[in-house]
């Protein structure tokens, strides 16, 4: 948990130590963090099928842990650091569900614990030491001393031996699904702002509560704890929604959230620039702009709620559909769903920036943010998310059709 504080605040990273200019730091931050999503899917089929988890998670453990401190050094160990974090999460996930109910209520406990304690750490602690590499440090030795801990205890583990091999008909269900699962990429697109382009707005602009300096990640725990109410208010709502209709009432849902999102954020990038204007800082990258940072908060509520209902509704919705054999899988694609989406974030910006600049004029994303048009981007993304909004209906039309016919 405090490496993914500190990973989360890699686009200022980038741009302030690094030097990179805006659309290059956000590819990296999003190829990294939509490769880290999509990449368990892979490594979960490993542990099923070959290792088992015990000898996956040690072996994650040790590659996090050899390679952490020196991530942000050297980007050489870019590619063994994306695959400590890439294993890491489904071995941990598929090892919990085989302890017994007493180890899961233990884990639960203290589980809480460090995500009230760690939240603060990493929020409020880190951003006030100066140099990034004790920065980057800290994480990289508490996961040195939590794999030392997890070799001792090692010897009363609950290892599962790697399973049986994914069947011809359970592969047959799970390409019907695809069509509509690629529904759910845009929602990644978007989610993808949150650590990248909203945090570059922020950065600049006033950090003050009356003496008080507030550090960028306090983004990140108003957002954890908005993304952690929806999910919990979506569970609520089992009592009252049909079983059959709850998934595809939450994905409606958090694809609106998307669009009001990008509303939002338009809307405020759009006062951003003007306020830019008269105060005459478009040549001035590191500048102060005269107003708040939570005045960010808002589109920053919205895309933790459009996380929360998103994630847990696709998982609902996949772990109803998919073949028995196939069912500890769900979790793995949701999250690739919308890393894949984070990743083509990428392509949608390149796209963009291109189709843009034709006819000579200037493309929307500059060398800074300041002479960007952020604005224009987010209206894009707006119109793409109502596009696929009326998409995903008709797909889900048409899977309903054919699993009536099915079943027929």
């Amino acid at each position: 948990m405090v490496s993914a504080y500190a990973v989360w605040v890699m686009m200022t990273y980038l741009t302030n130590v690094w030097r990179l200019d805006l659309t290059h730091a956000a590819a990296i931050v999003n190829v990294f963090t939509g490769a880290a999503t999509i990449m368990p899917i892979g490594m979960a089929f490993l542990v099923d099928a070959f290792m088992g988890d015990y000898w996956m998670l040690l072996l994650s453990s040790l590659a996090y842990s050899f390679v952490g401190d020196e991530l942000l050094g050297n980007v050489y160990t870019t590619c063994p650091f994306l695959m400590s974090q890439a294993t890491v999460v489904p071995t941990i996930q598929i090892a919990l569900l085989n302890q017994t109910d007493a180890r899961k209520k233990l884990w639960n406990c203290v589980g809480n614990f460090a995500v009230i304690l760690l939240a603060l750490i990493g929020s409020i602690a880190l951003p006030y030491i100066k140099p990034w590499s004790v920065r980057f440090g800290i994480p990289a030795i508490c996961t040195v001393l939590s794999t030392f801990l997890f070799i001792c205890g090692s010897c009363k583990s609950c290892s599962c031996e790697p399973g049986s091999k994914n069947k011809v008909k359970d592969t047959k269900i799970f390409i019907r699904m695809v069509p509509m699962w690629m529904t759910f990429i845009i929602c990644g697109v978007v989610i993808s702002m949150g650590n990248t382009y909203f945090l570059e707005q922020a950065k600049n602009m006033n950090h003050k509560v009356g003496k008080l300096k507030v550090p960028l990640p306090i983004f990140k725990i108003f957002y954890d704890l908005v993304k952690d109410l929806f999910t919990k208010l979506y569970i609520e709502a089992k009592k009252i929604i049909p079983p059959n209709y709850l998934a595809p009432c939450g994905i409606i849902v958090a694809m609106l959230l998307s669009i009001l999102c990008c509303i939002t954020a338009t809307k405020m990038e759009t006062r951003r620039l003007d306020v830019i204007r008269r105060h005459c800082l478009h040549d001035k990258p590191i500048g102060k702009i005269p107003m708040s940072i939570f005045l960010l908060l808002p589109q920053y509520l919205l895309l933790g709620a459009l996380d929360g209902i998103s994630n847990f509704s696709i998982d609902y919705f996949l772990t109803d559909q998919f073949p028995a054999s196939m069912k500890h899988y769900s979790r793995f694609f949701t999250n690739g769903a919308i890393g894949t989406g984070t990743m083509g974030s990428v392509l949608s910006v390149y796209v963009v920036g291109k189709v843009s600049e034709s006819g000579g004029k200037p493309s929307r994303f500059q060398d800074t943010l300041n002479k960007s048009r952020l604005d224009n981007y987010y209206w894009t993304l707006t119109v793409l998310s109502s596009i696929n909004l009326v998409l995903y209906i008709l797909v889900a039309l048409w899977y309903n059709k054919c699993e009536q016919s099915v079943h027929s």
